[in-house]
C-alpha cells in the first residue's frame, strides 16, 4: 500500500512515486500547509487545479479545535475538508515545543496550556498516534521533540526522547492504512544526527523525516546536516524535510536526496503582499506597480499571472480585499509546485545539476541586485 518506487537518480537527487490509499505522490513534491484543515485563502478546487497532490494538516491545532473525535465522526479529515488526495498530518510536536513557557516536558510526553483558552492539555506518543488515527491522514508522524539546534546538551536529551517516543508510536499504531514516518533529530551536530538517522532507520518506518531544521541555524549548517542524514537513511524509502519551503532550499534539498517538503511560506507571504519568483520576492504593495500592466511573472502559467496585472493586485492589497491573498497564494503555491515538477523532469532526463545551478544562479543574482539597490 505504501511502496516507494525509485524511478531515476541524478547524483543524489531522486525522482520517485510514493503510493498511498488516496493516490500516488510523484516526488520530489512540495506540500502546501493546511494548518486548520484548510490551505489559507485557497479552496480544495483551486488546489486541484494547481495539481497539488499532497497537503499537510496540523495535529495540534485540530486536536484543540474542533477535536479529532468530531472529525472522525464527520467521516475523517478527507471528507471533512473536501480533499480526496493524500494528506499528511504532523504529530503536533513542533507546535507544542514552540510554546516555550507554556509547556513542560517529561519522559512520557508534554503538558501544555492551550493557546486558545489556556486550558491544560497533554500530548504523549500514544495520544499523538490516536489523534492522527482519528484524523485519518495517509501519512502520519511520530511524536518528537524539536529543540534549539545549537544547545548540544539539550539536543542530545531531546533526541533520546524522540527515539524512545518513536518506538512507542510504532507500538501504539493500530491502523494499517496510514504510513507512520519516523523523525530524525540531533540539531546541527554531525555525530548526533548520524546516530539519530541510524536509530530511526533501524526501526523500519515506511518513510523517514528530518526535523529540527530551518529553526534558526545557518543555511550551510542545514545543508550539511541534510547530507549527513541522507547518507544514512535507506534509499528505498521517502525522505521528508519538515517545514522548509524557499525555492533555494527546495533545490538544495533535492540535490541532497530529499523527496518531500512542506511549508507555510507561500501562503504566509501572500498574506503579506509578497509574490515568490525564481528572480526573488516581489512586494506588490510597492508604489512602482500602481500602473504596471504586467503579470507578476511573464513566464508563469498560473491563473493569477494569466489573468491579472500587478496594478490590479496592488489595488486589491490597498483596498484590503480578500481576493489579494487568494490570487497571491495561488501564484506562490503554483511557483513551488512547478519548481518541484521541473526538478523531477530534470532528474528524469539526467540534467538536474545544470538545472539546479541555473536556478540558484538566477536567485543569487537577483537577491544580490536587490540588496545593492
Amino acid at each position: 500500500m505504501f511502496e516507494f518506487d525509485l524511478i531515476a537518480q541524478s547524483g543524489a537527487a531522486r525522482a520517485g512515486v510514493f503510493h498511498t490509499p488516496h493516490g500516488a505522490i510523484e516526488t520530489p513534491i512540495f506540500a502546501p500547509v493546511g494548518t486548520q484543515a484548510t490551505v489559507k485563502a485557497v479552496t480544495p478546487a483551486q488546489l486541484r487545479e494547481l495539481d497539488a497532490t499532497l497537503v499537510l494538516a496540523n495535529t495540534y491545532h485540530l486536536h484543540l479545535r474542533p477535536g479529532s473525535q468530531l472529525i472522525a465522526r464527520m467521516g475523517g479529515l478527507h471528507r471533512f475538508m473536501g480533499w480526496d488526495r493524500p494528506i499528511l498530518t504532523d504529530s503536533g510536536g513542533f507546535q507544542v515545543f514552540s510554546l516555550n513557557e507554556m509547556r513542560k516536558v517529561d519522559e512520557e510526553g508534554v503538558t501544555f496550556k492551550s493557546h486558545i483558552d489556556g486550558s491544560m492539555q497533554r500530548l504523549t506518543p500514544q495520544s499523538a498516534i490516536r489523534i492522527q488515527e482519528e484524523l485519518g491522514a495517509d501519512i502520519i508522524m511520530a511524536f518528537d521533540e524539536c529543540a534549539d539546534p545549537n544547545n548540544r546538551e539539550y539536543v542530545q536529551k531531546a533526541m533520546q526522547r524522540t527515539h524512545k517516543w518513536a518506538e512507542i508510536c510504532l507500538r501504539a499504531q493500530q491502523r494499517d492504512d496510514q504510513a507512520l514516518f519516523g523523525i530524525v533529530q540531533g540539531g546541527i551536530f554531525p555525530d548526533l544526527r548520524t546516530l539519530s538517522a541510524e536509530t530511526i532507520a533501524e526501526m523500519n518506518f515506511p518513510g523517514n523525516a528530518i526535523g529540527g531544521l530551518s529553526v534558526g541555524e545557518s543555511k550551510s549548517d542545514m545543508y550539511r546536516t541534510i547530507e549527513i542524514v541522507n547518507q544514512v537513511l535507506p534509499e528505498h524509502k521517502p525522505r521528508y524535510l519538515m517545514g522548509v519551503g524557499t525555492p533555494e532550499d527546495l533545490v538544495e534539498g533535492v540535490r541532497r536526496g530529499i523527496d518531500i517538503f512542506d511549508c507555510v511560506l507561500p501562503t504566509r507571504l501572500a498574506r503579506h503582499n509578497t509574490a515568490m519568483t525564481l528572480r526573488g520576492r516581489v512586494n506588490l504593495l510597492n508604489a512602482r506597480f500602481a500602473e504596471d500592466p504586467a503579470p507578476i511573472d511573464a513566464q508563469c502559467s498560473c491563473t493569477t499571472c494569466q489573468h491579472f496585472s500587478r496594478s490590479y493586485l496592488r489595488h486589491l492589497i490597498r483596498s484590503k480585499e480578500m481576493l489579494a491573498s487568494t490570487l497571491l497564494s495561488i501564484h506562490n503555491i503554483h511557483m513551488l509546485l512547478n519548481l518541484a515538477r521541473s526538478m523531477r523532469m530534470a532528474i528524469l532526463n539526467g540534467s538536474f545539476d545544470s538545472f539546479a545551478d541555473e536556478v540558484l544562479h538566477t536567485l543569487y543574482l537577483h537577491t544580490t541586485q536587490k540588496k545593492e539597490e
